[in-house]
């Protein structure tokens, strides 16, 4: 993890030339890059390779959203060949997730585990996108646990693209108090979590309890430079916070993430 903690951009369908300058701009400041929902499947294979290399030659691992691998598996694709697709288009990450559809018992485990030996970085996300889904703290923590013990590198926490009445916020986008301390409580190691967190408000409200280190998901292409502004005290609702813990904002700034 970088000094300024994990950021991860959502790509709604970014082209070439778009992702070329967001890279250019903004590449020393964010780390992964998530192809959203199904997107993967409708690039042409050109195209998509490009992307890939692309943000490969920034040192950004690239992968599809766990949408896609979702219902790829739900409509019969075997996961061994979906991997070795991915593989083959240049990919070296993977998220597995249940947002959409629920996997058999201990399927998830198996997918993570598989995902691994075959040399992916694994991603795997908790929680459910449809609100009408509770958001059960402890059953959340259970799976975190389970995710890391199988094998995946980062878990993160639902949020959807709009970061509302998902997860751990409200219809307005707040975090909801009770329902984030409590599953803190229930993780052994928050540092392996990535919140989705698509709105500055809410990036702004996780830096503030968790500290600049914070992993950061679902972050737009746009706003990018201004998270890393953030985490760094060059914006004014944190520069004094990283005046009470002793840091330099400008010695911050010039700092590149790796």
């Amino acid at each position: 993890m970088s000094a300024c903690g994990i950021t991860m951009v959502l790509d709604k369908g970014l082209g070439v030339r778009e992702l070329e300058d967001l890279l250019e701009v903004a590449g020393n400041y964010f780390h992964f890059l998530k192809l959203g929902f199904g997107t993967t499947g409708l690039y042409r294979e050109e195209v998509l390779r490009r992307k890939i290399s692309l943000a490969h030659s920034f040192g950004i691992k690239v992968y599809p959203g766990g949408t896609f691998l979702e219902i790829a598996l739900a409509q019969g694709e075997k996961i061994e060949h979906l991997l070795e697709r991915f593989l083959n288009l240049g990919f070296s990450t993977v998220e597995i997730s249940e947002g959409t559809v629920s996997w058999e018992n201990r399927m998830r485990e198996r997918l993570i585990k598989f995902a691994r030996r075959e040399g992916f970085t694994v991603l795997t996300e908790v929680g459910k996108k449809n609100p009408l889904y509770p958001f059960d703290p402890a059953e959340i923590a259970r799976q975190i646990a389970a995710d890391l013990e199988a094998g995946a590198h980062w878990v993160i926490i639902e949020g959807r693209e709009r970061g509302r009445q998902v997860g751990i916020y409200d219809a307005q986008g707040r975090i909801k108090e009770r329902t984030f301390r409590s599953l803190l409580e229930k993780v052994e190691d928050p540092g392996r979590l990535i919140w989705e967190a698509p709105l500055p408000s809410q990036q702004l409200a996780l830096i503030r309890r968790l500290g600049l280190e914070v992993n950061l998901g679902n972050v737009p292409p746009g706003e990018v430079l201004s998270l890393a502004a953030l985490r760094r005290g060059l914006r004014s609702d944190t520069f004094f916070l990283l005046e009470r813990l002793g840091a330099r904002p400008t010695r911050l700034a010039r700092a590149k993430l790796g």
